[in-house]
């Protein structure tokens, strides 16, 4: 006599599986193609550097799902390393990639974008992924000195940069308040609470 057998229930992984990778890549799609933009400079090899992350990101060794989205984006960085080869000894005046026109990316992006690409590695991972120097000197085979090193002059070139900027910049009325005191434009001008009721 056939019976129906009750299907045994799968218990649920504590690992990460593809479908949850992918579920990450569709959810932070635009945070991940804008690190893998930042990273390499140029919006084709981001592309390919998205699309080789998402690739890679299930395949491996078993990763805790809670860690899942740290690791979706150490393989968008490994990936970026890969593509571009970021080295120290480059020097300061090289950089790789087209950063596509600048009137068109925020002023902030396009300052990253324009650095060498050992230093935007260097700021990319440790100011913005928060990357410790150790972790990146590992990733990008450098000592940490160099991380640190490349911080440094990314910092500095993208201060001069936005110092250029705001020098070029028309001046209004209200706009030499803020030349006069740069500290100025970080005030925040919050309305009276009577005028919102």
């Amino acid at each position: 006599m056939l019976g129906i057998r009750p299907i045994a229930s799968q218990k649920p992984t504590p690992y990460a599986t593809a479908a949850d990778f992918c579920r990450i890549f569709r959810e932070d799609m635009n945070r991940l193609y804008l690190l893998a933009y930042l990273l390499t400079g140029d919006q084709l090899l981001a592309e390919k550097c998205f699309v080789r992350g998402l690739e890679d990101a299930g395949k491996g060794n078993p990763v805790f799902t809670e860690w899942a989205h740290s690791w979706a984006r150490r393989t968008v960085i490994q990936k970026a390393i890969e593509i571009i080869q970021p080295r120290p000894a480059e020097g300061v005046g090289s950089k790789v990639g087209d950063a596509g026109p600048a009137g068109r990316q925020p002023a902030e992006v396009a300052g990253i974008v324009e650095l060498p690409a050992f230093e935007r590695f260097a700021f990319v991972m440790s100011v913005l992924e928060h990357i410790s120097d150790q972790e990146c000197s590992l990733l990008l085979d450098c000592s940490r000195g160099e991380v640190s090193a490349a911080r440094s002059r990314a910092l500095q070139q993208m201060g001069k940069a936005a110092s250029l900027r705001r020098k070029r910049a028309p001046i209004g009325a209200g706009d030499q308040d803020l030349r006069d005191d740069p500290g100025a434009a970080l005030q925040l001008e919050v309305p009276p609470l009577a005028a919102s009721a």
